[in-house]
């Protein structure tokens, strides 16, 4: 749907495949349609400059930004809360030292973006004005010797081809993102709970009906029958959570049966 992100899988892809998948991402955001997605492990970090901003996770950032923001990578599935709230609080320091967007693409693709400096995001001597701003904001000390377009104007242009693959509605690897992103669970749950056999199934054979309006119709009926069997369900454990706290005992969970590949080989032979 125009102006809904879309969500998929990490790309199994390595960075040179720019040009076969780059393509297909140009025309996705062309329609409204930002992506959200797990970058592959070679498309993630510093990946070249343009105009003196370093290329990274999909966007384009100050020379001087520290190399551990840029390298940061998506959080474990087995973080602690503690370790939740610094890496937030490391992607929200990177996202200072981001370029900033100031116009939509235009018919061929292109926008422009402006220093962080300029835009009072951090503190430049390049920018004597950013010097003037409050002293928690990100302070560069040491700016480049010869600034290039990025540095030095204002503004620059940013063409299609950069970041093409691996731009994004929400910057790359932020809380935003990661709120963004589990909401594939949900669908995939969605459309497993659907396709079950035990309760509804919607597999070949299950109407034998012909065309469009019958078949929505059909399976619209079969998606509210299915939303009310959870909701029946997590209603359900919610009174027996309830129950169990008044006796003094913890919620119950359900019992993890994916494993890894690194559980099973610390596991007996």
């Amino acid at each position: 749907m125009p102006g809904q992100p879309t969500e998929r899988e990490g790309a199994a892809w390595p960075a040179a495949s720019l040009g076969c998948e780059a393509p297909v991402q140009r025309l996705r955001r062309s329609y409204g349609a930002p992506q959200v997605q797990d970058l592959h492990p070679h498309d993630r970090g510093p990946k070249g400059t343009h105009h003196g901003a370093i290329i990274a996770n999909g966007n384009l950032y100050c020379p001087k930004t520290p190399r551990t923001l840029l390298e940061l990578g998506p959080l474990a599935r087995t973080a602690t809360r503690d370790q939740a709230a610094d890496h937030d609080r490391k992607t929200a320091e990177s996202a200072r030292y981001k370029l900033g967007r100031i116009s939509r693409d235009d018919a061929d693709g292109y926008h422009r973006v402006q220093c962080p400096a300029a835009m009072g995001k951090i503190r430049c001597p390049l920018r004597p004005s950013s010097m003037r701003l409050d002293r928690d904001r990100p302070e560069i000390l040491q700016p480049p010797e010869h600034p290039q377009a990025c540095c030095a104007q204002q503004t620059i242009t940013v063409p299609p081809e950069v970041n093409a693959k691996t731009a994004q509605k929400h910057d790359y690897p932020s809380a935003a993102w990661r709120r963004s992103c589990a909401r594939r669970t949900g669908a995939e749950r969605g459309f497993a709970t659907a396709e079950d056999p035990a309760s509804n199934t919607i597999s070949r054979g299950w109407c034998r009906l012909m065309g469009l309006a019958p078949l929505m119709l059909h399976a619209t009926t079969l998606l509210i029958v299915r939303n009310q069997r959870i909701l029946t369900a997590w209603d359900n454990r919610q009174e027996e959570n309830t129950r169990r706290a008044a006796r003094g005992l913890p919620p119950k969970t359900r019992k993890r049966r994916r494993k890894t590949l690194a559980g099973l080989a610390a596991g007996p032979p």
